[in-house]
């Protein structure tokens, strides 16, 4: 028992132990339910693979028709996932014939990689 240490406790809002009072300020509402929106349409894995498929395509864009094989899913699965990743902000999208072609708004990507640095 002479091994018995006492710890003093620190009252974690006794302001004489804060050594600096910094003012937090937190991002506007609009702009935080923006981010919210845009995160929530990344956070499934397949439009993780989406974003990346059509990122690394050679003209910067894809073609749902295009997109369906790789994945293993079916057309009206993988057009719902764009259509999230659209209504984000994340996509544009271009209807030519009866195809549609999605392409990434680097803008959107960028301030995603704002917010989690």
């Amino acid at each position: 028992m002479d091994d018995v240490r006492v710890l003093q406790m620190i009252d974690p809002v006794d302001e004489d132990t804060c050594q600096e009072h910094v003012e937090l300020v937190p991002m506007e509402r609009a702009e935080a339910e923006r981010a919210a929106r845009m995160l929530k349409a990344v956070s499934d894995p397949t439009r993780l693979q989406l974003l990346s498929m059509i990122q690394s395509s050679p003209k910067g864009e894809a073609c749902v028709c295009d997109l369906t094989k790789p994945l293993g899913l079916t057309q009206p699965t993988v057009s719902h996932h764009l259509k999230l990743l659209a209504d984000a902000g994340l996509l544009t999208r271009d209807k030519r014939g009866i195809w549609v072609w999605f392409a990434i708004v680097p803008e959107r990507l960028e301030a995603i990689r704002a917010l989690l640095a």
